[in-house]
């Protein structure tokens, strides 16, 4: 904000020092002269003369010391007004005192009824100007906003003609601080019509600046319509995903658009904007409550340290390094085998974090030298491994890189970290690792394995933390059904009674840290995912929040499960003993892990089977060594047929 210049600033200062000095022997004239009904006697003039520079002075000191006049008056609030108060107060006890004989002069000794009036009017008169001048300030600004938006064509919409009628949903502190927010912002093109709160106790009451509580969630058909509302925003503060949903389901069947202000608690903190309001998005009805994490004991495991993020381009590799480089590492490696995401993520991070070491490595985890060489000139203190091939049905027809890159070389990559002395190395699981059916998933579950196999040879503490699906990630069911939204549909699921779990990328990068710190080493974390999702009600959802009718706008075609999936992923075994950490969304699973010869004979057969491009074998091979996967024999036959169904489904 830009400061006045010292001799404006100076300026500025004494006209507001003499208008207080005015106001307060303006009150004190005034209390007299209410006290004896505008005919003063000449004995009590002549002590009002004596007392009045008195009393002046001692309530300007008062507003002084109680740090009043060193509030900036165009930003006046009610949290101002506790040291108006407290000046009030110690100004009146003072006077009061004089009065009972404090003082020997008796001319100084102000009557009681005088000294009362006087308080009343001298510092509500002085915190009234301040209100007064923030009320001028926001009447200007909301001129020049107003002015700006409409470019000075003069025709703007600050007659409200031409804003849209909103109701805010909540009527607590952010709903009010929203509110008034917004009437103080002349380029919002939105008029608030009122407020709605299921607190029935607030139905029918003023809120803030004439804003009433016009009813429940419940009422809206009939408020809507009442009002000609154009759309209702969401004002509440850390608002669950079950009240989005209910909120959504309601404005849904009258219609009326749903939007939201995201992160009002920042609003209340007073570090964003009223602006942002946006549309609800998916990520508002499948989040959960803010992760809190014990941010002193990641600080303690990263600060000051060097950290490797494998496959940092990647959606969860990427918001890993976001997330790591909160915690001042003393130098951030991004190892990555695509340039031009590697190239993208090292731009934003340098931008973002200027002081802070980070190097960009264009490196494949399945080349050994150049891994090598990577640890041995860095020396990475903590690796997080997040280089993997992913996708499921991808994965059936290229079994062996699955097995290549999810096996062998995080093997080759953890082998590197303990060879090298690195504290901890953290594999990224998934919820397909438990009890696989596709090639993807027995990959993981192997590289598990592989991990706890390496922390009985080395010091470094290895562990793997699984999740399921990521709200958002490269290839993830969202931003495909968000194209087949786009292109007029259809939106194509494989089942209708297919659910999966679903977490956002911030949310997972920041559970994934917060396990590295809780591992004592051959750990797998689960992460707490919340409840299962219907891949059908996503698809409903995502098609509303568009704007559009599921079934009559956009067609929603089963395709069939395709190789490797399942209709309901898990997280867990029913046989493994799940036991709770110290963060309430962080649990370990014991695992029953094969004896160090036979995992190291079966991968030397995993290698040669992958050198060979033998699948069928690989497959078999694989389910013999995790008794609990069943894949496929056949899968690529029926994959290829599949997909091209997929296709015929998409073009409609």
């Amino acid at each position: 904000m830009l400061e006045l210049p010292p001799k404006r600033h100076l300026l500025a200062t004494s006209i507001q020092a003499l208008l207080d000095l005015s106001l307060l022997l303006a009150a004190f004239t005034a209390a007299y002269l209410l006290r004896f009904d505008f005919q003063i006697p000449s004995d009590e003039f002549r002590n009002f003369l004596s007392q009045v520079p008195l009393v002046v002075l001692l309530q300007f000191v008062a507003l002084t010391v109680s740090g009043s006049r060193a509030s900036i008056w165009r930003y006046t609030d009610l949290a101002h007004l506790k040291s108006f108060l407290y000046a009030a107060l110690v100004s009146l006890s003072i006077v009061t005192l004089m009065r009972l004989g404090l003082v020997p002069y008796k001319a100084w000794r102000v009557p009681l009824s005088v000294n009362f009036i006087d308080v009343l009017l001298a510092f509500g008169g002085v915190y009234a100007i301040r209100v007064l001048r923030r009320a001028e300030y926001e009447y200007v600004q909301k001129r020049v906003q107003l002015k700006r938006h409409t470019n000075g064509n003069g025709n703007g919409n600050g007659n409200g003609k031409n804003k849209r009628s909103v109701l805010l949903i909540g009527a607590g502190r952010a709903g009010l601080l929203a509110a008034k927010e917004i009437d103080a912002r002349g380029d919002l093109d939105i008029a608030i019509k009122g407020f709605v709160d299921d607190d029935r106790a607030k139905v029918g009451r003023s809120v803030v600046q004439g804003h009433r509580v016009l009813g429940v969630t419940q009422d809206l058909p009939r408020l809507v319509h009442t009002h000609g509302i154009n759309h209702v925003i969401i004002t509440i503060a850390h608002a669950s995903r079950h009240q989005i949903h209910r909120i959504v389901k309601i404005c849904e069947a009258i219609p009326v658009k749903v939007r939201i202000i995201p992160e009002l608690y920042e609003i209340i903190e007073g570090r964003v904007e009223i602006s942002r309001i946006r549309d609800i998005e998916i990520e508002d009805l499948l989040g959960r409550e803010q992760v809190q994490l014990d941010t002193e004991s990641i600080r303690e495991e990263l600060a000051g340290k060097t950290v490797m993020v494998t496959g940092a381009g990647g959606s969860i590799g990427s918001e890993l390094a976001r997330q790591v480089l909160r915690f001042a590492p003393a130098r951030l490696l991004l190892v990555e085998r695509a340039e031009s995401v590697l190239f993208e993520i090292d731009c934003e991070l340098r931008a973002d974090h200027p002081e802070l070491a980070i190097e960009p490595l264009v490196a494949d985890v399945g080349d050994e030298s150049r891994m090598r060489a990577i640890f041995h000139r860095y020396r990475p203190q903590v690796v997080i491994h997040a280089a993997a091939h992913k996708h499921v049905p991808l994965m059936e027809s290229n079994a062996t890189e699955a097995v290549q890159n999810n096996v062998l070389n995080t093997r080759m990559v953890a082998a590197l970290a303990g060879e090298f002395k690195s504290e901890v190395f953290v594999l990224i699981s998934t919820d397909k690792a438990v009890r696989p059916t596709s090639i993807m998933g027995a990959s993981k579950r192997a590289a598990e394995l592989v991990a706890q196999d390496l922390n009985r040879a080395y010091d470094t503490r290895f562990v793997a933390v699984r999740f399921g699906n990521v709200i958002g990630s490269a290839g993830s069911v969202i931003p495909i059904f968000r194209e087949q939204i786009r292109n007029g549909g259809p939106v194509t699921i494989t089942d209708k009674r297919m659910k999966r779990y679903f977490m956002t990328i911030p949310e997972a990068a920041q559970l994934v840290l917060q396990a590295s710190v809780l591992g004592k080493g051959g750990e797998v974390f689960i992460l707490h995912m919340g409840e299962p999702v219907r891949i059908m009600d996503l698809a409903e959802t995502l098609i509303t929040l568009s704007g559009l009718k599921p079934h009559d706008d956009i067609q929603i075609i089963e395709t069939g499960v395709r190789p490797g999936e399942k209709l309901y992923e898990e997280l867990s075994f029913e046989t493994e003993e799940t036991v709770p950490t110290s963060h309430p969304k962080i649990f370990i699973n014991k695992l029953a892990t094969p004896e160090p010869q036979t995992l190291q004979t079966a991968l030397k057969v995993l290698a040669r089977l992958v050198g060979e491009r033998n699948e069928d074998e690989l497959r078999r091979f694989l389910n013999g060594l995790l008794p609990e996967a069943r894949l496929s024999l056949a899968a690529n036959g029926n994959h290829r047929e599949r997909k091209r169904l997929v296709l015929v489904a998409g073009r409609g």
